[in-house]
C-alpha cells in the first residue's frame, strides 16, 4: 500500500500502481470525468500514469492552469495526427502549449498551407477526437528513438534527439500517430470538444535564422463550443484594439524599411502621447527624491564586459562599432545600468549621502531576430523608464517597498486594476547563467519576497525568471481582454556594485558596497504605450490623450467663434483643434468619432450668438449646451481626477 496526501492535509491508502484518475473515480465519477492530468510531489503527470510510491497529490481540471496546459499540449498532437493524415509526409518540430492555445512547427516541402487548408485540418482533428483515442506513454531507448524517426524522416525530432539523454525519452501515441513527448497528456482525445486552428506564421527552427523557416500553425480548443464561442468573440475584439492598426489610424507611429525594422518613428500625436507619459512620471519621481541623469547611446565595448553584458549578450546583440582608431570598440548602449554605475563612481560617497537615485528615459538598442519584431511590443530601439538607487544595505527593504508604491501608483492612474507581482528567481540547482555569490543572491531573493509580502502583494514565484545580476519582481498586467502582459519590474542587485568597485565611506569611516535597485515601471514606453493602447481600445484617459476636444463648426459663420474657443480652451491648457474642412457636421462627428478624441463642440450661430458651447462625449453623444467656462471646469475637474476613459 501507498500513502496519498491530498491538498487538505487528508491522507489515504491506495494499492501501488494506483493511477490519479482511479483515485478520482474512487471519489466520485462525476470529477473523474473533469480529471486533465495530476500534479504528483509537485510535478504534471498524467492521470493514468500509475503512482509507485507516497505521494502529494492535486487533481488538475479545465478550471487549473496546468490542467489547461496539458489539454493544449494534447491538442497539438491532436494537430500533428491530422496534419499527417491530411498531408502525408509532414515533417515535425516542435509543437507546445503557450498561453491561450498550443502551436505545431511544421515542414510542408514545397507546400504552401492555405486558409481553405486549415479548414480541412480542423474538420480531421474534430473527427480524430472523436475517437476518443488514449494518449498512451512509453520509455524508448535512444537508438530505438533515433531510428523510429530515421525511418519515419523526421529530421527535426533526429535533432532534437541529439542532446536528450538515454533513459529520460518518452514517446507518445495516439490514434494512428507517434511523436517525441516528455509529456503529460490528457486521458484521451474526447475531452477535445471544440477546436478552432486561428493562424499561420513562420518560424525558424530553433529560432535560428540560419536554420530553415517552417509553418506554424496556431491553434486553440475547448472543452465546449460555449468556451469557443468567449474565446473567438475576444479575438476579433483583440483585432480591434491591435495597437498597429490604431497606432495608423490615430496617427501615433509608424515604421519605415529606410530607417530600419524595429526602430518606431513617432509621429507628432505619439510624441505628445510619449511626453505626457514621461512628464508624468518625471514628476512623480521629483516628489520621490530621484534626480535627473543623461547618458550617451554608445559605450565602451569595455563597459559591457565590466558590467557582464557583454559576455552574456554581446553575441546575439548588434556588433561593435569599430572607429579610426585601431583597438577601439564601442557598442550601441543595450542598458542603462552601467552608465548609471559609473555615473555614481563620479564623486565620493557617505552613508549619509545614501541612497541616491538616478533616473533617466534613455533609449537603448537590443538586436531583435526579424520574425520576433512585433509593433512596439518587440523593437529593437526602445525607451526604458529606467532608474537606479544606490543604498545601504539596511535601506534596501525601503527602498524597494517605496519603488512598489510608484509601480502601484502608475497602474492605478491608468487603470490597470488587475495584477500579479511575479517574483521572479534564479533556476533551482543551475546556476550558470548568473553571476555574484550565492550570499548576495539569498540576501536579494530575501529583500524581493519579504518586501511583497508586507505589501500585500498577489504573487506567484517563477524560477529562471531572474535577471543574470539578480532577481526580480515582475508586475504581471492583465488589459481589459483578460491578456497578460509584463509591465514593469523592480530588481536587486548585489553584484554590479562589486563588478564596479562602487563604495561609500560608512559612518564606520571604513568603505562599504551600495546595493543597487533597478526598476521602470513603465517598463519601455514602446512596449507600455503599446499595451495601454489595446488595453483602452485607443480611447486615451483624457488627461493623456493628445487631442482632448474638436471643436466643429457648422460653417464658414461659425468659424471666428471657433477661433475665438480654441485659443480661450488653449490658454487654459487643454489641447484642442478646429475641424474646419468644408464637409457636413455629421461627416466631422463621425470622424471625430473614429479618431477617438474624448470631446466635441458643435459650434452654429445660435452657440455664437449666446456664447455657449454644443458638448458631445465620444461615444455617449450629446451631453447638453453650457458655457465655455463650465465646459473648461469639467475637462479640468476629469483631468485633475484622473478619470480613465470608459
Amino acid at each position: 500500500m501507498i500513502s496519498i496526501t491530498f491538498p487538505d492535509g487528508a491522507v489515504r491508502q491506495y494499492e501501488e500502481g494506483v493511477s490519479a484518475l482511479d483515485i478520482a473515480k474512487s471519489i466520485s465519477e462525476g470529477l473523474a470525468r473533469k480529471v486533465l492530468a495530476a500534479k504528483i510531489n509537485g510535478e504534471v503527470w498524467d492521470a493514468t500514469r500509475p503512482i509507485k510510491t507516497d505521494a502529494t497529490l492535486q487533481l488538475l481540471t479545465w478550471d487549473d492552469l496546468e490542467g489547461k496546459s496539458t489539454f493544449w499540449h494534447s491538442s497539438a498532437h491532436l494537430l500533428a495526427e491530422a496534419l499527417e493524415a491530411v498531408f502525408p509526409g509532414t515533417k515535425f518540430g516542435i509543437g507546445p502549449a503557450i498561453e491561450k492555445g498550443f502551436y505545431y512547427d511544421i515542414d510542408l516541402g514545397d507546400r504552401q498551407i492555405t486558409e481553405e487548408d486549415l479548414r480541412k485540418v480542423e474538420v480531421k482533428m474534430a473527427e480524430l477526437a472523436k475517437n476518443n483515442s488514449v494518449y498512451q506513454r512509453k520509455d524508448v531507448a535512444k537508438a530505438d528513438a533515433i531510428a523510429y524517426f530515421t525511418e519515419k524522416n523526421d529530421p527535426y525530432k533526429i535533432d532534437l534527439l541529439q542532446n536528450l539523454q538515454d533513459g529520460s525519452i518518452t514517446f507518445y501515441t495516439q490514434g494512428n500517430f507517434t511523436d517525441l513527448c516528455r509529456g503529460p497528456h490528457i486521458p484521451n482525445t474526447g475531452f477535445i470538444k471544440a477546436i478552432k486552428l486561428t493562424s499561420i506564421a513562420g518560424a525558424y527552427w530553433r529560432g535560428d535564422e540560419k536554420n530553415k523557416m517552417l509553418t506554424r500553425i496556431y491553434g486553440v480548443t475547448f472543452p465546449n463550443n460555449k468556451e469557443l464561442e468567449e474565446h473567438l468573440f475576444l479575438l476579433e475584439e483583440a483585432k480591434k484594439r491591435d495597437h498597429r492598426k490604431l497606432g495608423k489610424e490615430l496617427e501615433l507611429f509608424t515604421f519605415s524599411e529606410k530607417v530600419g525594422l524595429g526602430l518606431p518613428l513617432w509621429l507628432p500625436k505619439g510624441a505628445m502621447l510619449r511626453e505626457r507619459l514621461q512628464s508624468f512620471l518625471q514628476k512623480a519621481q521629483i516628489e520621490s527624491g530621484y534626480l535627473p541623469v543623461v547618458t550617451p547611446h554608445i559605450g565602451s565595448k569595455q563597459l559591457y564586459v565590466t558590467s557582464g553584458h557583454y559576455e552574456k549578450y554581446g553575441k546575439d546583440s548588434f556588433q561593435p562599432i569599430h572607429t579610426p582608431e585601431e583597438g577601439e570598440e564601442f557598442l550601441l548602449k543595450p542598458m542603462n545600468c552601467p552608465h548609471h554605475c559609473e555615473i555614481y563612481k563620479a564623486s565620493p560617497k557617505s552613508y549619509k549621502d545614501l541612497p541616491v537615485r538616478f533616473a533617466e528615459f534613455g533609449t537603448v538598442y537590443r538586436y531583435e531576430q526579424h520574425g520576433e519584431l512585433h509593433g512596439l511590443t518587440r523593437v529593437r530601439g526602445f525607451t526604458q523608464d529606467d532608474a537606479h538607487l544606490f543604498c545601504r544595505p539596511d535601506q534596501v527593504k525601503e527602498e524597494f517597498m517605496k519603488v512598489i508604491d510608484l509601480v502601484l501608483y502608475v497602474f492605478k492612474s491608468l487603470n490597470f486594476t488587475d495584477y500579479t507581482a511575479q517574483i521572479s528567481l534564479r533556476h533551482q540547482t543551475d546556476r550558470s547563467k548568473y553571476i555574484g555569490t550565492d550570499e548576495n543572491w539569498n540576501l536579494a531573493e530575501q529583500a524581493i519576497i519579504t518586501s511583497a509580502a508586507e505589501k500585500g502583494l498577489k504573487t506567484v514565484v517563477e524560477y529562471d525568471e531572474a535577471a543574470f545580476y539578480g532577481p526580480k519582481l515582475d508586475f504581471m498586467v492583465k488589459d481589459a481582454l483578460g491578456r497578460k502582459w509584463q509591465l514593469g519590474t523592480i530588481q536587486v542587485d548585489y553584484n554590479l556594485p562589486e563588478r564596479f568597485e562602487l563604495e561609500y565611506i560608512g559612518a564606520d569611516n571604513q568603505r562599504h558596497r551600495p546595493v543597487m535597485l533597478h526598476r521602470a515601471p513603465f517598463g519601455s514606453l514602446e512596449r507600455f504605450i503599446a499595451v495601454l493602447i489595446e488595453h483602452v481600445g485607443g480611447k486615451f484617459p483624457l488627461w493623456l490623450t493628445p487631442t482632448q476636444v474638436k471643436i466643429l463648426p457648422i460653417s464658414d459663420k461659425s468659424q471666428a467663434y471657433a477661433e475665438k474657443v480654441a485659443d480661450l480652451l488653449k490658454k487654459s491648457e487643454i489641447r484642442a483643434e478646429i475641424d474646419d474642412r468644408n464637409e457636413k457636421i455629421g461627416k466631422k462627428i463621425r470622424d471625430t468619432e473614429l479618431a477617438k478624441v474624448p470631446y466635441m463642440l458643435v459650434l452654429g450661430e445660435k452657440e455664437a450668438a449666446e456664447n455657449v458651447v454644443a458638448v458631445r462625449r465620444q461615444s455617449k453623444g450629446d451631453i447638453g449646451t453650457m458655457p465655455l467656462e463650465q465646459f473648461i471646469s469639467l475637462i479640468q475637474e476629469e483631468v485633475n481626477s484622473r478619470i480613465a476613459a470608459e
